[in-house]
């Protein structure tokens, strides 16, 4: 069985006993930080203060699968790999096993691709001497499986992966069994959410909405995948969506239903 996790995107602002009190009451081993400013975890957190929160974490019993950054690794811009190798330090602190990243921008022009190999390419070597994963999203400029695999292939490190966020590659059109084939040797994370239609992407509780949620578990366990499964509730976006405590069960229905 996948172990769950969900992201603090779906309880912004909130304290580390009411992530941990979340994470008790909703059945979930772990806890996919977003690091923002004015959240748990933010770019340049003191080592000191990230220390504490990784040892509440560890005492309460919850992992870190993944350190939700915000770096835009297609960017032209020659701070990325300085602003990746500081979240790696970072995520190692707090004992994240992946480091998500986007690519940045909505379209491949203007070199979007080679930049993102670039960078991509020359922070492995970081990302693996601290025992972290770069892991890239279906996401902006590389919305769909084909557009992260291609990326991925040029990178060729071990170090870096994949993020299937379940709504962008559908939206996209590519369907979840291409996804899941293209994806399949660097899928390190993933992340489920459902959406009223693929235009329309405010927050729908798991199973209510439109995204075949059944076609992507079937292709995870055909993948035989074991990683984390974590609930993306994106209240952060959308602040009249239900609280978080109230998406949960319905997203471990999904689950053990699959």
């Amino acid at each position: 069985m996948n172990r769950r996790a969900f992201s603090t995107l779906g309880c912004p602002g909130a304290s580390v006993d009411e992530v941990v009190a979340l994470a008790r009451t909703g059945r979930c081993e772990g806890i996919e930080l977003r690091c923002a400013e004015g959240q748990l975890v933010y770019p340049g957190m003191p080592a000191a203060e990230a220390g504490r929160l990784a040892a509440a974490l560890r005492e309460a019993g919850l992992a870190v699968p993944a350190l939700a950054s915000y770096v835009q690794v297609a960017a032209d811009d020659p701070g990325v790999v300085e602003r990746l190798a500081g979240h790696i330090d970072l995520a190692a602190r707090l004992g994240a096993a992946q480091v998500r990243v986007f690519g940045g921008g909505t379209d491949l022009a203007d070199g979007r691709r080679e930049r993102a190999v670039r960078h991509l390419a020359r922070a492995a070597p970081i990302a693996e001497a601290a025992g972290v994963g770069l892991a890239l999203e279906t996401h902006d400029t590389f919305l769909t499986g084909a557009e992260v695999a291609a990326v991925l292939e040029a990178v060729g490190s071990p170090a870096v992966g994949a993020v299937w966020d379940a709504v962008n590659p559908w939206r996209a059109g590519e369907r979840p069994e291409r996804t899941a084939e293209l994806l399949g040797p660097w899928l390190r994370h993933v992340q489920l959410k459902d959406v009223a239609s693929p235009t329309d992407l405010r927050p729908v509780v798991p199973g209510h909405g439109v995204l075949p949620l059944p076609a992507v578990l079937e292709q995870l366990g055909r993948l035989g995948f074991r990683g984390w499964i974590s609930l993306e509730w994106e209240r952060a976006w959308y602040p009249d969506a239900a609280p978080l405590a109230e998406a949960l069960p319905a997203f471990h229905r999904v689950l053990d239903a699959g």
